[in-house]
């Protein structure tokens, strides 16, 4: 049976932390964009209060998850917990978060008051501000026996670190961010440091969604009202405007005394323009 709880109960704490892996799921506001599951290996997480949940997200050729939560008006996550061991369970949280950039003060400040671990391929810390938790059967997951985290991913941004260090400019963390961390999938804008460094530097976006779900361009600017929305509206009040004066105006050319009165009230109301 499932249970639900406003916060992380402190009895579900030492469980979630024993976990190796965890899923990340957030989705854009467009009815048209597309949700994002991701798997995140280590133990780089934490229950800082009954309220706060982090993880640290390490750069990755994608970068959603970013994307969703500096959507305006979005921010919604959720983060799961599976048993592949031991009794069943399954743990979900689920909030609003924010990202913390790698190179902020903010992330200096966290990782050392923490004593988080931060590696080549660190890219933020995932803040998350809890609305509800919940733990269910998890009857149906299979046993699987943990064997160890994979290092791949670690060695290969060492690597390029050693690289940029070296004298080679494009092997920087900046780079890598602006080419695949500038926007998702949908064209949303994703981690601020790799959009902006992308714009400083004119460094297109990696092209990754083919065919005609793809975003026709960068969806870069959506609280902006594109300048030909503006001429619509405009001309409609003009039309609007002239048919509400020859409704107005006689046929001879002269207002009646109850339509100077409909007038009067429409100017007044804001409604018309002269």
């Amino acid at each position: 049976m499932g249970v639900f709880y406003e916060t992380i109960p402190k009895s579900l704490v030492p469980w979630i932390l024993e976990q190796k892996m965890l899923w990340v799921g957030t989705a854009p506001l467009s009815g048209s964009g597309h949700i994002n599951i991701s798997p995140k290996g280590g133990q780089d997480f934490g229950v800082i209060d009954e309220r706060t949940f982090w993880y640290m997200d390490l750069t990755g050729s994608g970068v959603e998850t970013h994307a969703h939560l500096y959507e305006p008006g979005n921010g919604r996550i959720c983060v799961m917990f599976m048993a592949f061991d031991g009794p069943p369970r399954i743990i979900r949280i689920w909030g609003d978060a924010r990202p913390i950039e790698n190179g902020t003060p903010e992330f200096d400040a966290f990782v050392q008051e923490r004593k988080v671990k931060v590696i080549p391929g660190s890219r933020s810390i995932i803040m998350i501000n809890v609305h509800q938790c919940a733990s269910s059967c998890g009857f149906s997951v299979p046993y699987y026996d943990f064997k160890g985290h994979r290092t791949i991913l670690d060695d290969h941004f060492a690597k390029k670190e050693a690289k940029y260090r070296a004298g080679k400019e494009e092997e920087s963390m900046e780079h890598y961010w602006a080419l695949k961390s500038q926007l998702s999938i949908d064209g949303l804008p994703g981690m601020k440091t790799g959009y902006e460094f992308a714009q400083k530097k004119g460094i297109k976006p990696l092209k990754k969604m083919v065919g005609p779900y793809a975003p026709a361009a960068p969806r870069t600017a959506p609280s902006q009202v594109a300048p030909v929305y503006l001429l619509l509206v405009l001309l409609l009040g003009i039309v609007i405007g002239g048919a509400m004066t020859m409704a107005v105006v006689g046929h001879e050319g002269q207002l009646s005394a109850s339509n100077v009165g409909v007038l009067r009230g429409l100017i007044q109301a804001g409604s018309y323009r002269a």
